[in-house]
């Protein structure tokens, strides 16, 4: 019996340590964006410091993606609006997606402070979805009377937290109602 709880003590302690595996390192990366204000943003660079709650939507999405950011609002709600957690949300359709879009888009959820959405020239956000490993497609497109060009996208369903030296330590199905009440604990575990 001895032996066991040598064996297993060690397990447990260990088992229940503060520093989560990392999943990936963003840190050595930098991409070039802008926020909804139409500010220059270096991600991660300018988040370096701070845990990062992020997500990944598009405005014109008919289903997840108002989730997504819906979670996000909860997370940080429910975090009672930590100054050492950031909360990102960066679309994978920058055509559509402009600053004056996303600032739009913020507003109709009442968020007005605490959270950036970023967008950018495409090949900048392509690279950063490629780096978190978010997958998206066009899944119909269709021209308008007008001459518009509607299309939707399949996309990944995820949201993703970055320690404070920008390495990916946990991710989740991002539109899960569940979602929200796991990453305040794992948070507020490793913090």
């Amino acid at each position: 019996m001895k032996k066991l709880l040598l064996f297993i003590l060690p397990i447990l302690f260990f088992g229940c340590s503060r520093n989560p595996d990392v999943i990936d390192d963003m840190g050595d990366a930098s991409f070039q964006l802008m926020d909804q204000d139409s500010a220059a943003v270096s991600f991660p660079d300018d988040f370096q410091g701070k845990y990062v709650v992020m997500g990944f939507i598009y405005t014109n999405c008919p289903d997840i993606c108002s989730l997504i950011t819906q979670n996000l609002m909860k997370i940080q709600k429910d975090l009672n609006y930590p100054e050492d957690v950031e909360f990102v949300a960066a679309t994978f359709d920058p055509v559509r997606d402009t600053p004056t879009t996303l600032k739009q888009y913020a507003s109709s959820f009442g968020i007005d402070e605490g959270f950036t959405f970023l967008t950018g020239d495409s090949t900048e956000v392509f690279a950063l979805m490629d780096s978190a490993r978010v997958r998206s497609q066009v899944s119909m497109t269709q021209t308008t009377e007008d001459g518009r060009e509607l299309y939707f996208i399949n996309h990944s369903d995820k949201i993703m937290v970055l320690d404070k030296k920008s390495r990916v330590i946990f991710e989740y199905g991002g539109s899960q109602k569940v979602v929200p009440s796991i990453v305040v604990e794992d948070l507020n575990r490793v913090r």
